[in-house]
């Protein structure tokens, strides 16, 4: 079993969504790119955010997404 959840990291990540606009994460494909692209961050020699040591990249991202320590950020967004 994963912890935390794929439903509790899409609610986190959806928590500060203002009610009637559209979610940052309606999947969990989203989850699976944003914790994948922020490991190979990792891999590739960025510190990790929350305390990583004996834990593997994919790990670590996940649990800076579940504590909010980094964000996914939108198409729009990510243009601007």
């Amino acid at each position: 079993m994963i912890h935390p959840s794929y439903s509790d990291l899409m609610a986190v990540v959806n928590s500060e969504v203002e009610q009637g606009e559209h979610p940052v994460v309606q999947s969990r494909y989203s989850i699976v790119l944003a914790t994948a692209k922020r490991a190979r961050q990792i891999i590739a020699g960025e510190e990790p955010l929350v305390e990583a040591e004996g834990k593997k990249p994919l790990s670590a991202a996940v649990e800076e997404l579940y504590q909010g320590k980094v964000k996914i950020v939108g198409d729009e967004e990510d243009e601007e």
